[in-house]
């Protein structure tokens, strides 16, 4: 999951402060969640999937269909 939304991150050439501000924390924050040092809370997991245009289960590596 963590390596799924580095991916999706970089594939939109975007910060990981961009994604900070959008999902209101700080980039220390984000960036545990890209490295696995801090679970994802269901509301950030929602939050990226609606930003993404993808579903929850390619996010939690559960499904290779964006």
């Amino acid at each position: 999951m963590y390596r799924r939304i580095r991916e999706l991150r970089e594939d939109h050439d975007l910060r990981q402060q961009d994604l900070a501000d959008y999902l209101n924390c700080s980039q220390v924050a984000y960036s545990r969640y890209e490295l696995g040092k801090r679970d994802i809370p269901t509301d950030v997991l929602i939050a990226l999937a609606r930003f993404y245009k993808t579903s929850t289960d390619y996010i939690l590596d559960l499904s290779d269909k964006r």
